[in-house]
């Protein structure tokens, strides 16, 4: 017996994923957030649920709370935050979640980087953006830019959403 191909996963996993979009800042608001609203509309506009939409301070323990929050919420099968993977003093993110995968998925942050580099250069090393599961929920972080927001959901997650969270689940 052969094993599954991805493309047969691809065929078994869900075409709507439940997903929290968290905004980390220290200076937006939900009205001036403009990464995380595209990040909403490009996952509605694909056929995905927006159950949770926040922006909560760049403060490790807000992350780790939200996150603890997500988990514990059964009808959230993805977390995607944007903000916070930069390099300054004021950027927690990274740690937060880092700490908190119980699977770490580091081609996500490899792929993102290379991707990135081509679009801006080497400024793209600074960007911390990392992936991988909390249990059997995905955990998803971006650069808050636009630019970064639509690189990460068209080149990555848009087309691996879903068999993410089927392979979670398994």
């Amino acid at each position: 017996m052969t094993s599954p191909t991805s493309n047969q996963h691809r065929e078994r996993a869900p075409s709507c994923v439940a997903c929290a979009v968290v905004t980390v800042s220290d200076t937006r608001s939900l009205e001036t957030d403009r990464g995380g609203q595209l990040l909403s509309d490009l996952l509605r506009e694909n056929g995905h649920r927006v159950e949770r939409r926040e922006l909560i301070a760049d403060e490790r323990e807000q992350v780790e709370a939200l996150l603890a929050s997500c988990e514990a919420d059964a009808r959230i099968e993805a977390v995607l935050i944007t903000g916070g993977t930069g390099i300054s003093s004021r950027d927690q993110t990274f740690e937060a979640v880092s700490q908190m995968l119980t699977k770490p998925l580091p081609g996500y942050g490899e792929l993102f980087r290379m991707l990135s580099y081509q679009e801006i250069g080497p400024a793209a090393m600074l960007s911390r953006a990392t992936a991988g599961l909390l249990q059997q929920m995905l955990v998803v972080t971006m650069p808050g830019s636009p630019a970064a927001v639509r690189l990460a959901m068209e080149k990555l997650l848009l087309p691996e959403l879903g068999h993410l969270v089927y392979e979670a689940r398994k």
